[in-house]
């Protein structure tokens, strides 16, 4: 290694590259006067070199002779003036912001400290080396054959159904994956796991962040970790912590894309690029602020030593700076093309749409994002989000953006535990077209709809806590949300009563049932299609342990909920009226003459003004048309039309079955007052159909016509062909034809009822 030999090189890319004979050194910063970058074998710090050149804000050099394996850190030289913004300290081995890999871990030592940290005073100034105690990062290898990958399946909106889960949490316990791949990336690409994932039905797989990252000095004192994994410290570098073979962790994670996409799953991360691991004037020096403090952090702009803290963690990364935009750009970039990643999930996604004056959905961030011809190919979800003023932003993205919306979860979360009303239900159903349809073209599938996710209750929790318990977490319980919109259905926690626990079943496969029969894109807690608990922990994020790991030895409850949630998705895969990227709205189309959309009462007829008002009214049911319009163009289309029942109230109602012009019965297909939802029954039309209480039933009545109440009816009806009856399923004819022999079908044409502008309406 004494051989090694330094010359210019380039400014770009950014990072350390190697080119096969050495490799070349880039980092950007607008204030700093030197930058070196240190060599290191087995923690030791072997070589240092000067970065010789300077252009356009980047210090970059080569040395010939570094290849692949390598560790290195930067020392960056500059004023240490924190009233000023600037906190550099040469002392301090910083991480590459761009490097593609990570060894080693952070030890907390006062030394890692840009200040004399036992002081308390940012302003004093630190001469301890903190080399020993930093990770490093490492030269990489970026070879990868892609050839043995599956073609990518670029899943449609409309069939998109995200599963969110953690890396380890999903992997550790799986008793028929080997010990040494449990935890791990290459353990989640095992085939039982994958194997569950695809008979599951899901398409896309959300994973929490697996960006490198750091645990908390707090925590680790508590024996606690940050498990969730929102610490970032490297926007290019899969956390070694994840890799069975940590020398090779880069590989270890393509692989397991790879695999993935062979089994015809999409991936998305969960990236965190609104603040990293640095935290405020007190935290430490690690990356950031020791390159340039006052470029990559939003800072106060009349007292420049303290942070904006928007996203509640101590900083804010700026992304007004044209060169940290560029960063965020190039990682997404590099995730999205070198290592094949689908789509991305933001975190506190209204940070990154901030300029000094607050959220603008035309900034430059979604600006870039808007244009770039890789990144906006593949999925962008937004948590619409922050604790900055305005920060609330459901609704707001652009066109191209899908969001998480959290109505949908309160609202979806109080109607099952009668809270809220069947008005208040209806647009969530519809995809929240009151929220997202004020775009032009925006989709359904624009709503992110959601029950539960990492953050708060697990589904099972959520039927069985009606408060947190969050006291592993070492904070007295007064961490995690207070308000969780939950019901223990009587008692807190586990029970033997028999009554509590068919209820608290029937409630999970009402939550799971509306998600995954609403219009908008749903996704899926991992676990929840089993009934995972995290014993009542409502802000798990600290917890690598058996309260966020899998429990994979399902219990009967347990067989019979994932039955009942492959059921469901099956039914919204077969049933593309339950899918639609239009917004589906209940307006008269004028052109074809029909509404997508009629709801309708427990008389069978279309709900009223009154119906909508009352506040007694628990149970209502929706018609929607298959032969609505699918694009702009004014043809029909050709789905079943389906009736959907929900009946929050705790008794039985009975409800009279619409008529409708798709044939003569209607064919449940789905029933959450049974186990696992099957049902095989046939019913007339205008007969009376019992709905249990605290249950949804889902019923098809074939393509031929909308759901319309008889005295809605008006012109003859017409006989045609069997061969004419568009969207029915074999199945569906067959039914009708024993109730009915000699069936060929019926058409009917009428007038809508008056148009309305309640809920489903406008």
């Amino acid at each position: 290694m004494s051989d090694f030999v330094i010359e210019e090189g380039l400014p770009y890319p950014l990072g350390a590259h190697w080119s096969g004979k050495g490799t070349n050194f880039a980092v950007f910063s607008a204030n700093a006067t030197k930058v070196e970058v240190c060599l290191f074998e087995e923690n030791r710090e072997t070589h240092r070199f000067e970065l010789p050149e300077y252009t356009d804000q980047v210090f970059h050099g080569y040395i010939a002779g570094v290849g692949p394996g390598t560790f290195y850190g930067y020392r960056v030289y500059g004023p240490y003036q924190p009233d000023a913004g600037h906190r550099f300290n040469p002392n301090k081995l910083l991480l590459d912001p761009y490097a593609r890999a990570h060894a080693g871990s952070l030890n907390w030592n006062p030394a890692v400290f840009g200040y004399k940290m036992e002081t308390g005073d940012d302003t004093t100034f630190d001469e301890r080396d903190s080399a020993p105690f930093m990770p490093k990062c490492v030269v990489v290898d970026p070879d990868f054959d892609w050839q043995a990958e599956a073609a990518r399946q670029n899943v449609h909106w409309d069939e998109t159904i995200v599963y969110e889960t953690h890396v380890k949490g999903f992997t550790k316990k799986p008793p028929d994956v080997p010990e040494n791949l449990r935890g791990t990336y290459a353990g989640f690409a095992a085939p039982q796991l994958i194997d569950h994932l695809t008979s599951l039905g899901v398409t896309s797989v959300e994973l929490l962040p697996v960006h490198s990252f750091v645990n908390d000095d707090r925590l680790l004192k508590k024996s606690l970790v940050n498990y969730w994994g929102y610490n970032t410290i490297g926007f290019f570098a899969p956390d070694p912590r994840y890799a069975s073979d940590v020398p090779n962790s880069l590989r270890e994670f393509k692989e397991m894309v790879s695999k993935l996409h062979g089994a015809g799953l999409e991936v998305i991360l969960d990236v965190v690029y609104n603040h990293t691991a640095e935290g405020n004037e007190l935290g430490p020096t690690l990356s950031f602020k020791g390159i340039d403090n006052a470029s990559y952090y939003r800072l106060l702009p009349d007292r420049r030593r303290y942070y904006i803290n928007d996203t509640g963690t101590g900083n804010t990364v700026n992304l007004s700076h044209p060169r940290v935009i560029q960063m965020v750009m190039d990682s997404l970039r590099y995730w999205a093309g070198h290592m094949h990643i689908d789509g991305f999930r933001f975190d506190l996604g209204t940070i990154l749409a901030r300029e000094v004056y607050g959220f603008d959905e035309q900034s430059g961030f979604l600006k870039a994002m808007d244009q770039d011809p890789l990144l906006s190919t593949v999925k962008l979800i937004a948590e619409p989000w922050d604790c900055g003023p305005g920060g609330y932003q459901v609704g707001g993205f652009p066109p191209g953006w899908a969001e998480w919306n959290d109505k949908y979860r309160d609202t979806v979360r109080d109607y099952w535990r009668g809270e809220a009303s069947p008005s208040a239900l209806a647009t969530r159903l519809l995809g929240s077209g009151d929220i997202f349809n004020r775009w032009g073209g925006r989709r359904s599938w624009a709503s992110v709809n959601f029950i539960t996710a990492h953050d708060g209750f697990t589904l099972n929790d959520w039927a069985s806590y009606d408060d947190k318990h969050n006291e592993a977490n070492g904070e007295g319980n007064h961490d995690g949300n207070s308000s969780n919109r939950s019901w223990n259905c009587g008692v807190e926690g586990p029970t033997d009563d028999q009554e509590i626990i068919a209820l608290r079943e029937r409630q999970k496969r009402n939550m799971l049932a509306t998600l995954l029969l609403s219009q908008g894109t749903p996704m899926l807690l991992g676990g929840d299609e089993f009934g995972r608990t995290q014993q009542g922990n409502n802000n798990a994020y600290c917890q690598d342990s058996d309260i966020s790991w899998f429990d994979w030895g399902m219990g009967e409850e347990a067989q019979k909920l994932l039955a009942f949630t492959k059921r469901v998705i099956q039914l919204r895969r077969d049933y593309p009226i339950l899918r639609r990227s239009r917004f589906l709205t209940g307006a008269h189309d004028a052109q074809l003459d029909i509404r997508d959309v009629v709801w309708v009462n427990a008389n069978g007829g279309e709900m009223t003004n009154g119906d909508w008002d009352s506040n007694w009214l628990k149970c209502f049911g929706v018609v929607l048309d298959g032969r609505a319009r699918k694009t702009a163009i004014p043809r029909h289309g050709e789905d079943d039309s389906v009736l959907i029942i929900l009946n929050s109230y705790e008794g039985p109602v009975n409800f009279k079955l619409p008529h409708t012009s798709a044939g003569l019965c209607w064919s449940l297909l789905l029933d959450t007052n049974v186990a696992d939802g099957t049902s095989n029954t046939r019913f007339d039309f205008d007969s009376p159909y019992k709905v249990p209480g605290r249950s949804l039933q889902l019923f098809v009545g074939g393509g031929a016509g909308v759901a319309l109440p008889t005295q809605w009816l008006s012109l003859p009806v017409a006989r045609m062909e069997r061969s004419e009856i568009r969207g029915f399923t074999a199945n569906t004819v067959l039914d009708c034809a024993s109730l009915h022999p000699g069936y060929e079908g019926i058409i009917s044409s009428a007038p809508p009822p008056p148009n309305r502008d309640r809920a489903g309406g406008a």
